[in-house]
């Protein structure tokens, strides 16, 4: 399936995975739109040159008739939902907000597909974090959806919503349910990784707000990227079609030892200030994509070293400019 010439909105596209996503799909040849709320000085689309090469249509997903006059006026053809309210702390302090943009911004989206002449498929973007706390590890596709805090819950709605379209309609969908993705020009910096970075290269002491021993799975940008494409262009498939699918590396790394990574490929030394205060938050949390091995033929190209020393390459360029 080639991208040249299609017609394809991304939600979330001045956000990290968004702008990423968007400017692989205009290197493809594909004509690029998105809805943008606030028209912030500088955005993501800004850091990876691509704000002049999209569509941007001002509005919000929480408005339905937003979403239907940038799907209908565009004539989209496909859609790649991925706009998240997506930091814990703002969705644990305000959590009503955080359900509107991700349930009712999700919903919203899906109506408009639903109704549209053109779309022919659309992926939604759900989490590892709609899994919550599992006794079993790694997390398969079959494991239940006990999202129980804001953010976690917000997405496991979205993603039975996304479901139900799929079977009450036969809305052409598949859903991504990534680990922690990492990479160039993530600006929330309330992560670890930027966060970390970010921090040495400005010679300021590092926080860890956990105790350091939580567990995650951390993919690289241009693995998600891969992972979002690889996904659409199965979508016509029906193994793929109404399914979701895990992406990540299958390698749980803990904080503090994913720390000790950062510092090692910075050439630095420095030790952390460990708060052990961080509260809602699962011990260990890793998925198993074996599904998306077996159906999509998808692997992680990048380890975490690789994916790293891009990272801070990136950064250190960054603020040296």
């Amino acid at each position: 399936m080639s991208w040249k010439g299609r017609k394809v909105i991304v939600t979330g596209a001045d956000g990290f995975i968004g702008s990423h996503l968007a400017k692989a799909l205009v290197e493809k040849g594909a004509e690029v739109t998105t809805i943008l709320r606030d028209i912030k000085k500088t955005n993501n689309m800004d850091l990876l040159g691509i704000r002049d090469k999209i569509n941007a249509v001002h509005g919000d997903l929480v408005n339905y008739n937003d979403c239907e006059r940038a799907i209908n006026e565009y004539d989209i053809d496909f859609c790649f939902h991925i706009a998240a309210q997506a930091i814990v702390g703002p969705a644990n302090r305000s959590p009503l907000s955080t359900f509107e943009s991700n349930i009712k911004g999700t919903w919203n989206i899906l109506e408009a597909c639903r109704l549209s002449k053109t779309i022919k498929g659309l992926i939604v973007a759900s989490s590892d974090k709609a899994y919550g706390q599992q006794k079993k590890l790694p997390y398969t596709e079959d494991s239940p959806l006990n999202g129980y805090f804001p953010y976690d819950a917000s997405k496991a709605c979205a993603d039975v919503i996304a479901r139900c379209y799929f079977m009450a309609y036969n809305l052409p969908l598949a859903i991504t349910r990534n680990a922690n993705t990492y990479g160039p020009a993530d600006m929330n910096l309330s992560r670890l990784i930027p966060d970390v970075i970010v921090k040495i290269i400005k010679g300021e002491e590092p926080i860890i707000r956990s105790d350091g021993t939580p567990e995650r799975d951390y993919m690289y940008i241009k693995d998600a990227v891969n992972a979002y494409l690889v996904l659409a262009e199965n979508l016509n498939r029906k193994e793929v079609a109404g399914q979701a699918f895990n992406f990540g590396t299958g390698k749980p790394i803990s904080v503090l030892e994913l720390y000790k990574k950062i510092i090692k490929s910075m050439g630095k030394d420095v030790k952390p200030k460990i708060l052990g205060e961080a509260k809602n938050e699962i011990d260990r949390q890793y998925l198993s994509s074996d599904k998306a091995g077996k159906i999509l033929n998808w692997k992680p190209e990048y380890s975490i070293e690789q994916g790293l020393k891009e990272t801070i390459e990136w950064y250190s360029d960054y603020f040296k400019k």
